[in-house]
C-alpha cells in the first residue's frame, strides 16, 4: 500500500480526516479459496494455531542494472518521484506498453526488486500472503511483537506473535509456492491462488467449475465490484485502509530486521519499536524525501 510505515500512518489518518473510500487491492480476499481457509482457521477446525508457513521470496537487493539513455518521452524526474536521486534509468524497470498495436509488457516492472525503489518479494507477495495469514490469525490492524531477519542460520525471515503463534517466509512444499500453510492442532492446511491441500479432506473447500485459465487471476474474483459497491453505499470495503496498513507493516518490519540484521520488537498498539535504543529501526520507517517533495 506505501513504500514506508509512516506514509501509511500518515494515509490512515487522511482517508479517516477527508471521508475517503479508499479499497486496497488485496483481492485475494475476494477469492472462495482464501476465504475457506480462513474461516477453517477462524472457526477453530483446524484447532490451535501453532504456526504459519507465509511463503513469499527473497527481501530486495541493491539496484543493480545497467544505465541506459532516458527515452525522449520519459520524464524520468517525475516517475523518480519523492525518491533520492541518482538512480539511473533501465528499461526493466518499468517496461513501456503500446496501445497502437496493443502490446502488455514483456516482463513485470523491475522496480519492485530493489530496495532503493521497492521492498523485493518481501512487499511485492508478502502484501497477499501476508495479508492472509494475518486475516486467517485475527491480526487485521494488528500484526507482529517481533520481526527476525535472514541470516545466523536461518533462510528465511520471522514473525512472533503476542499470542506466540510464529510465522515464517518458509517454502512448504518443492514448487516453492508462494502462498499460506497454517499448522493446527488438528491437522493442516495450504492455500494459494488456484491451489487447496489439506491433511484431511474435510478441510477441503466445495467443489466448484474450473477458472478459465485464459482469464488474469485479478479478474476471475469480485473485488472490483467490492469497490464499487462502498462507493456507492459510503461504508468500508473488505480490505479498507487500516487492514493495508497493518499488512504492509509486516511486509516492512521483515525488511527493516533484514536491513539491520538483527530481531526487531514492535508494539503493533502504538505502531513503535520497542527498545529501539539506537534509534535505527525507528529511522527506517520512512526516508527523508529529495527537495520539492513532503508528506502532508
Amino acid at each position: 500500500m506505501t513504500f514506508t510505515i509512516k506514509e501509511g500512518q500518515e494515509l490512515k489518518k487522511a482517508v479517516r480526516q477527508y471521508n475517503r473510500i479508499l479499497a486496497i487491492g488485496s483481492q485475494q480476499r475476494s477469492d472462495p479459496g482464501f476465504q475457506h481457509a480462513v474461516n477453517l482457521i477462524q472457526t477453530g477446525a483446524l484447532g490451535k494455531i501453532s504456526k504459519v508457513n507465509a511463503y513469499v521470496g527473497a527481501p530486495p537487493k541493491p539496484y543493480n542494472l545497467t544505465e541506459e539513455p532516458i527515452p525522449a518521452d520519459l520524464n524520468w524526474d517525475l516517475w523518480l518521484g519523492s525518491l533520492p536521486i541518482p538512480i539511473h534509468f533501465n528499461s526493466q524497470l518499468d517496461p513501456p506498453i503500446t496501445i497502437e498495436p496493443e502490446q502488455n509488457e514483456k516482463t513485470m516492472g523491475a522496480w519492485r526488486w530493489y530496495k532503493e525503489m521497492g521492498g523485493g518479494f518481501t512487499t511485492d507477495w508478502g502484501a497477499h500472503m501476508f495479508d492472509i495469514a494475518q486475516w486467517g490469525l485475527g491480526m487485521d490492524k494488528n500484526g507482529p511483537v517481533e520481526a527476525s531477519p535472514i541470516g545466523d542460520g536461518t533462510e528465511y525471515m520471522s514473525f512472533k506473535y503476542a499470542n506466540g503463534v510464529i510465522m515464517t517466509s518458509e517454502t512448504f512444499d518443492e514448487k516453492k509456492t508462494k502462498g499460506v500453510k497454517f499448522w493446527g492442532e488438528l491437522g493442516w492446511i495450504e492455500v494459494a491462488r488456484g491451489y487447496f491441500k489439506a491433511s484431511d479432506p474435510k478441510f477441503m473447500p466445495p467443489k466448484t467449475e474450473p477458472a478459465d485459465p485464459n482469464v488474469p487471476y485479478e479478474t476471475k474474483i469480485p473485488h472490483q465490484l467490492n469497490f464499487i459497491d462502498s462507493v456507492r453505499s459510503r461504508k468500508d470495503p473488505v480490505v479498507p485502509v487500516e487492514i493495508g496498513h497493518s499488512s504492509c507493516t509486516v511486509c516492512n518490519l521483515g525488511n527493516i530486521a533484514c536491513t539491520l540484521k538483527r530481531t526487531v520488537k514492535w508494539n503493533p498498539a502504538t505502531e513503535t519499536f520497542v527498545d529501539d535504543t539506537d534509534g535505527a529501526a525507528t529511522k527506517l520507517m520512512h526516508y527523508e524525501y529529495r527537495k520539492g517533495w513532503k508528506l502532508v
